[in-house]
């Protein structure tokens, strides 16, 4: 491809393109992006490259794996925040053909680092590398999306988003067949899987690379279409981030995350602990399964809703709701009552993905369109940071808690109440947001 077709001026879509388009390219980048949420059946094989069936000396513990999927958290925050004017400011097209390139060569990289049993490479490879690039692809089409969409935000960005979301439950069977397929040519099948995966999701970028477009400066919504939330002259990144209003929403944001991941990261062996004898390997590989169904699902359903009920009231929904439920999770697992923890969880999920889909348009409020993917970008070093909080939270309290003899069935106790206090905070900053008067650009 000549370079001139990466520039964000060969993107302007012509007369009559239809803007639902726009999504499919959307979800091209954002369910291979997904990945990451299934780097987890990666970790056992990943422990055994040298001992097989059981681990060997020399192998990787699985505590010092579990830092490659929190550094690929941590630059995806981290680039979205450096790289997002530049987003903006190049469009999407060459963002998203960045991301590909970053996200797969990081496959590529992590390959050649289990080969070699070079676990520094592999945190470059995956954690750097790919996390860098899922950062460029996570921010890259909301704002293409919020413009293309004006009269319903929450729903052009919950349609990409819950592809994040879903993404795992591609990922996940595929690397699990993948690695079968592969386990005689290598340790674990898990090298050559890693190349198979980057190489399939490289040409499925391409195809949102291609596809997508950006609205000519003229363009208006087509006739019938709900006029849009007023949304001010528009704020840039700079200025946004001196405002009270965007470090709430970083606070709120922050606090959501890290009441959902760190649970989503221990729900397998949690669930096995709170019901010893009820739910054996199988059933809690089908409740992780059902908590990423009922995240990807969360984000289009409750973005959309914050459409009609605006997203102050879907954001105080998500903490009032989400702390009744926290405290109520203990009391299912000391009644045995597998129904109703499973039935809270889901609920918990869905607002936890929900509020990550919600959250561009929560921004496009506050901010406008002019540099709202940028903001988006700094926003989502909120994201970083939760993805090291919340695992540290539930896996350092539930060993200090066996340690000091608390039954493995009580030891998440404490967290699920500390998690209903951070939702708590949540929703006292929410309280706190008043729209930002959006003034001109600084020179």
């Amino acid at each position: 491809m000549p370079l001139a077709f990466f520039d964000r001026d060969r993107t302007v879509a012509p007369p009559g393109f239809s803007r639902w388009l726009i999504p499919p390219a959307a979800l091209a980048i954002h369910l291979c992006i997904g990945q990451a949420y299934a780097f987890s059946v990666f970790n056992l094989p990943l422990s055994r490259l040298i001992g097989g069936a059981q681990p060997a000396p020399g192998d990787w513990k699985l505590s010092t794996i579990g830092w490659v999927f929190s550094l690929a958290i941590v630059f995806l925050g981290l680039s979205a925040a450096v790289f997002g004017r530049w987003v903006e400011r190049v469009g999407p097209r060459k963002a998203m053909f960045a991301s590909a390139m970053c996200f797969c060569s990081g496959f590529v990289v992590a390959s050649f680092a289990v080969r070699l049993h070079s676990f520094p490479l592999l945190l470059a490879g995956y954690g750097v590398l790919g996390g860098t690039g899922l950062g460029l692809g996570y921010i890259s089409p909301v704002s293409t999306l919020i413009k293309w969409f004006p009269d319903r935000p929450g729903m052009a960005t919950g349609m990409a988003i819950m592809g994040f979301g879903g993404g795992a439950m591609i990922a996940s069977p595929m690397a699990t067949k993948l690695m079968a397929a592969f386990k005689n040519d290598a340790p674990g099948g898990v090298a050559p899987t890693l190349l198979v995966m980057g190489a399939i999701y490289f040409v499925v970028m391409l195809y949102g690379v291609i596809s997508v477009r950006v609205p000519a400066v003229d363009w208006q919504p087509p006739s019938g279409a709900r006029a849009p939330t007023p949304a001010g002259e528009g704020t840039t990144a700079t200025d946004a981030i001196k405002t009270p209003q965007f470090w709430l929403l970083w606070t709120i944001l922050l606090l959501n995350v890290t009441a959902g991941i760190g649970v989503l990261g221990q729900a397998s062996p949690m669930i096995q602990e709170m019901f010893p004898g009820t739910v054996d390997v199988a059933k809690a590989a089908g409740f992780v399964a059902f908590l990423s169904l009922c995240n990807m699902l969360g984000r289009f359903a409750w973005s959309s809703t914050s459409d009609y009920i605006g997203r102050f009231a879907t954001y105080a929904i998500f903490f009032l709701l989400g702390a009744v439920l926290y405290s109520l999770v203990p009391s299912a697992g000391h009644a045995n009552n597998v129904v109703l923890f499973v039935a809270g969880y889901a609920v918990i999920m869905s607002m936890y993905g929900g509020g990550f889909a919600t959250i561009p348009a929560y921004l496009r409020d506050q901010f406008g369109t002019l540099e709202v993917g940028a903001i988006h970008g700094r926003l989502l070093t909120a994201w970083s940071c939760a993805g090291v909080l919340g695992p540290v939270l539930v896996n350092y309290i539930r060993e200090y808690q066996i340690g000091r003899g608390v039954p493995k069935a009580d030891a998440y106790t404490v967290t699920m109440y500390l998690m209903a206090g951070l939702l708590a905070i949540g929703f006292a900053a929410n309280l706190g947001l008043r729209r930002h008067q959006s003034k001109p650009p600084t020179p």
